[in-house]
């Protein structure tokens, strides 16, 4: 009697599925946060209200951050405005502009000095004081006889690079530093409060010593305005001199934030019909305009500061 074969019997096996290697997961992440597809819609997280939150929580903790480090106050501005910075700085101009440096003289850094402590004694932002003393008094006050003299004078700038960038900007303070006469100057940084604002003064005294030869001849000198202001491009340019190394991040963060903004709005076209008929269509040229705006303000506000 025959008998039936056997058949063999197999048992269903059932696979875990295996997780997504770590660099997948966040490549999917990155994805879907930056780059516009299908699967979110054509709205990276990024430009999302969310997205825009964590952008601004992130520049917002990382300058209080830094200012703590630099100042031990959340809100502290570090201000870094040195002798030999505006000296460098300067000269950096003058012979960028084919003229000779000038020398550091110590008699010119006592009378900057002797100007800026009477500006806060007195409290004034001028070049001659509300008693009619004029610069040249502090000269005569730190022996240092002149045939050609001037002074520039600053206030409320963060940085020597911001300082030198400002008067390059102003005709008159810009001839004053780039006088061929001048070979000495002297500088004097001061910090505190000048007519109710804590700020940072800085004044510039360039001289031409005087010899035997033309000792009877009276000398000639130079005052800059202290009542220009700067334009919204001079500003710019000051900003940019000023900027501290977490200000530079968040700008950095924002143009990054204002390229994906703008890539999304390329692809608006693929958008849901629903989100088409919504201000959401263009929500991407919306939020890399703002994005980009904001990045010009800062700088504007950076270039603050007064000639």
């Amino acid at each position: 009697m025959k008998t039936a074969p056997k058949t063999k019997t197999t048992r269903a096996t059932t696979r875990k599925k295996k997780p997504l290697p770590k660099h997948t997961v966040a490549t999917r992440i990155v994805r879907h946060a930056l780059v516009p597809h299908a699967k979110n819609n054509y709205q990276p997280h990024a430009t999302r209200h969310y997205g825009l939150a964590i952008l601004a929580l992130a520049i917002g903790f990382m300058n209080l951050g830094y200012n703590y480090s630099q100042t031990g106050k959340v809100l502290g501005v570090k201000t870094d405005v040195s002798e030999r910075q505006l000296l460098a700085e300067t000269n950096s101009q003058r012979v960028g502009m084919g003229e000779g440096a000038l020398q550091l003289n110590q008699k010119l850094n006592k009378a900057a000095q002797l100007k800026a402590n009477d500006m806060f004694a007195q409290q004034y932002w001028a070049h001659t004081a509300p008693n009619g003393t004029t610069p040249w008094k502090w000269f005569d006050s730190s022996s240092y006889a002149y045939q050609n003299a001037g002074e520039n004078l600053a206030k409320g700038f963060s940085t020597s690079g911001g300082v030198v960038k400002a008067w390059m900007n102003s005709n008159e303070h810009r001839d004053n530093l780039l006088n061929t006469s001048y070979k000495d100057v002297g500088f004097a940084v001061r910090s505190g409060t000048l007519n109710g604002e804590d700020t940072t003064v800085v004044v510039a005294l360039y001289g031409n010593p005087a010899s035997a030869a033309v000792a009877s001849t009276a000398p000639k000198t130079v005052l800059a305005s202290t009542t220009e202001s700067l334009g919204f491009v001079s500003r710019i340019g000051v900003g940019v001199q000023s900027m501290t190394p977490a200000m530079i991040g968040s700008i950095v963060l924002l143009l990054g934030g204002a390229f994906v903004a703008f890539s999304a709005h390329r692809y608006r076209k693929f958008m849901p019909r629903y989100v088409q008929t919504t201000w959401r269509k263009h929500h991407g040229m919306y939020k890399a305009i703002s994005m980009t705006s904001f990045v010009f303000v800062l700088l504007a506000l950076y270039g603050g500061g007064q000639i």
